[in-house]
């Protein structure tokens, strides 16, 4: 792929939303905010696999539809964020799920 893994071999770095659903709907206000190891300033941002630019200034407004994700040399590529545009979407809380758990689900239209 477009963005080199972690030096360990597997993706550290991650991608925090507030609020925390997923998938991004468009149009939506949040706050993105990439952790790993490495310093902030060596982030970069990618859109649909192409360098967007370097972390930008919180909250922003979700104007574009596709695939984004952070890179950190020190620690890899984030897991990808999916911004969508559809008359329903189901979202589901960023938090990690274990069958049997119970989960709220939310309907953006």
């Amino acid at each position: 792929g477009w963005c080199p893994l972690s030096p360990a071999g597997s993706p550290t770095t991650q991608i925090f939303v507030e609020p925390p659903w997923m998938p991004v709907v468009l149009w939506d206000w949040v706050t993105l905010t990439c952790q790993g190891s490495g310093t902030a300033s060596a982030t970069i941002w990618y859109k649909d696999g192409q360098r967007w630019g370097q972390e930008g200034p919180n909250p922003l407004l979700v104007t574009e539809i596709g695939t984004s994700m952070f890179y950190r040399p020190s620690s890899g590529c984030s897991p990808p964020m999916m911004v969508l545009d559809d008359w329903l979407v189901p979202q589901v809380p960023v938090q990690a799920l274990l069958e049997g758990n119970r989960v709220t689900l939310r309907c953006q239209g």
